[in-house]
């Protein structure tokens, strides 16, 4: 395939689509153009995002369906090699670009997947909502109306004083009261201890 009458009629066979002439082309020049595509490469991220098959693959069949229609007039086969060499380099550098255009910037593909290990829920597992629907029936159970009643205004964010003037007496003496109920209900769940 080295003098032109034997390329020239290489080419035509490519463009009438012989599969014989597309295997031989892919056979010949496909180390080349992976051996340029890794070259180029040189970060081992991308090759986690894509393989250099992939590319080669990609500038075979962008070939095929190009010199199907006449697009190239190729004389030798050095010059169908840079072809082939360029449309790799071309298309590669058009993969990296769509990789971070796509927020899957290579850069920060990390070696290790422990990143997912830092992220926390926020919410409450089952078993806390269970847990504190557990707590909550306990300490209506244990605790006196009023002593309730004291925990829902301090829950709702009323300060002592306030508790005291809804209900009467002095914020000191609702604090203690509330505070017997806890200690009172610590005692029935075993938490004294």
């Amino acid at each position: 395939m080295t003098d032109t009458p034997d390329f020239t009629d290489f080419l035509r066979r490519i463009r009438a689509g012989d599969d014989a002439a597309a295997l031989e082309l892919v056979t010949r020049f496909e180390p080349l153009i992976r051996r340029e595509i890794r070259m180029r490469m040189g970060d081992d991220r991308l090759n986690r995002a894509f393989d250099s098959i992939d590319v080669s693959q990609s500038v075979f069949a962008n070939f095929f369906s190009r010199a199907a229609t006449g697009e190239y007039q190729l004389e030798r086969p050095d010059q169908l090699a840079r072809l082939l060499v360029t449309m790799a380099r071309n298309r590669l550098v058009s993969r990296v670009r769509r990789e971070r255009r796509l927020v899957r910037d290579v850069r920060r593909l990390a070696a290790e997947s422990s990143a997912l290990d830092h992220v926390a829920d926020g919410r409450p597992s089952p078993s806390e909502i269970v847990s504190r629907k557990e707590a909550l029936e306990l300490l209506k159970r244990t605790l006196t109306e009023e002593e309730h009643q004291i925990f829902e205004l301090r829950r709702a964010g009323l300060s002592w004083d306030e508790v005291a003037s809804r209900l009467g007496g002095s914020g000191q003496a609702r604090r203690m009261q509330l505070s017997r109920g806890l200690d009172r209900l610590a005692q029935c769940s075993g938490l004294a201890d």
